[in-house]
């Protein structure tokens, strides 16, 4: 898998370079700076960028920045975002798009390297990664939302695959059998109205609504 990352902390860079290629992954290009990124990625066109929110010069939103830019120049890119806190508009902004292949990960979860790079396959085939931090935080800004009908099982199930999670891992995670999860995933593609089709990509539309309402 090929792709760009933009990390401004040398340590950090370092580590995730080498974290990537002993993955077998190949890193096309590093930026060290905000102003760097969108060329590397228009040149590049990788399989998946790695973006930390806070860049050079401003220290502010700059890779966030250079991720919505570069997804509107190049629709469908996907991109993990790291961020040092939870930053809910900033999360909130880049799922706004209404497209798969988003992630947003707390750089404490880089540290936790099986997880980090399952996220970062989630992201590239089109799937989402969300931070549980990220999650609860986006929950607990929810109010009178459209998924409201969701019963209090449903939305933990949506919850869990909003961080990725496949239908085993949520039926561990809840003390439940996959069929129950694969009912309750029925149900929510359901109430949230989402098109009879691939069940992968309905996950994905589930997620986005359920994230864009939070």
């Amino acid at each position: 898998m090929r792709v760009v990352m933009a990390e401004d902390n040398a340590l950090l860079r370092e580590g995730l370079v080498l974290l990537l290629t002993s993955a077998g992954h190949e890193v096309v290009a590093v930026a060290g700076s905000g102003p760097e990124i969108l060329p590397a990625l228009l040149r590049h066109r990788p399989d998946v960028a790695v973006l930390d929110v806070r860049m050079p010069p401003g220290f502010r939103d700059e890779g966030l920045r250079a991720a919505l830019e570069a997804r509107g120049e190049i629709p469908g890119l996907p991109v993990l975002v790291l961020s040092q806190y939870v930053e809910e508009s900033y999360a909130a902004e880049l799922l706004a798009g209404g497209a798969g292949g988003v992630g947003y990960l707390l750089k404490d979860r880089v540290g936790r390297v099986d997880e980090f790079l399952d996220a970062l396959e989630r992201v590239a085939s089109g799937g989402t990664a969300l931070d549980p931090e990220v999650v609860t935080a986006l929950m607990g800004r929810r109010r009178g939302s459209p998924l409201g009908s969701l019963t209090p099982r449903e939305r933990e199930v949506l919850e869990l695959m909003a961080e990725g999670h496949d239908n085993a891992a949520i039926a561990t995670a809840l003390v439940v059998t996959e069929r129950s999860v694969s009912k309750h995933i029925g149900n929510v593609f359901l109430k949230l109205g989402l098109p009879v089709g691939d069940s992968g990509h309905r996950r994905v539309l589930a997620v986005l609504a359920y994230l864009n309402n939070a």
